[in-house]
């Protein structure tokens, strides 16, 4: 079965079109239990969504990730859709995610960076929005993502394998999703890791190199949820 697959709020097109060069975020499963309250439901006092300005000030900067990591150059933006092979759960993320719809949260920010010179990359993502449409969105694009284990991508041209590993998610937040991503592009492998956490109406994914992301993980949560 074949599904075309545009921008979705994760990035998921981004990533599959830089795989043949690098790859620095990518999708993540669902764990099924929580620290704290788990799945959310209508919370009278719940705090107002932040602003995409204020997400960006809580984003990690090069200051705070410490000595080797470098901003990396964003890249033009790309429109070009992807083909995804012999995943019947992506067909079913129809159009509401193939063109952002209801997974487009409109308070976002994102960094990229380098770290040594080497193709080592970590890229951190902040959200916000209500935490129930936080995690509706997310837990609809994940679970769709993590339907199959192992699927073909062609972005550009080029066939792109892709395994899915889902990993337990470490125990911060409300709700909390892990998996490891194994891209194999041109007789090239590279595998990705991906950690996603929900804490209230902010939505904190940590993409790229798996050592980075558990280096650095706990770290960003706490300046992307500080209050002062």
């Amino acid at each position: 079965m074949r599904v075309r697959v545009a921008t979705t709020a994760l990035g998921i097109t981004a990533v599959l079109l830089a795989v043949p060069a690098c790859s620095t975020a990518t999708t993540g499963s669902k764990h099924q239990t929580s620290s704290r309250t788990g799945k959310p439901t209508e919370a009278a006092q719940e705090p107002a969504a932040l602003s995409s300005a204020a997400l960006e000030s809580r984003l990690l900067d090069p200051k705070d990730l410490g000595s080797g990591y470098l901003p990396k150059p964003k890249r033009p933006a790309q429109h070009d859709d992807v083909t995804v092979i012999g995943c019947p759960a992506l067909s079913e993320l129809g159009g509401d995610a193939a063109t952002g719809g209801t997974l487009a949260f409109p308070h976002k920010a994102k960094a990229d960076f380098t770290y040594g010179g080497s193709s080592s990359e970590i890229s951190e993502e902040l959200y916000s929005d209500s935490a129930k449409k936080l995690s509706d969105g997310i837990a609809r694009i994940f679970n769709a993502m993590t339907g199959c284990p192992t699927y073909q991508v062609v972005a550009g041209g080029t066939p792109v394998d892709v395994t899915s590993q889902k990993l337990p998610a470490p125990q911060r937040g409300d709700e909390q999703w892990s998996q490891l991503l194994t891209f194999v592009a041109e007789g090239r492998s590279t595998v990705v890791k991906q950690t996603a956490i929900r804490d209230g109406s902010l939505l904190l994914v940590v993409s790229g190199s798996p050592a980075l992301v558990d280096r650095h993980l706990d770290k960003a949560l706490a300046k992307a949820t500080a209050t002062s």
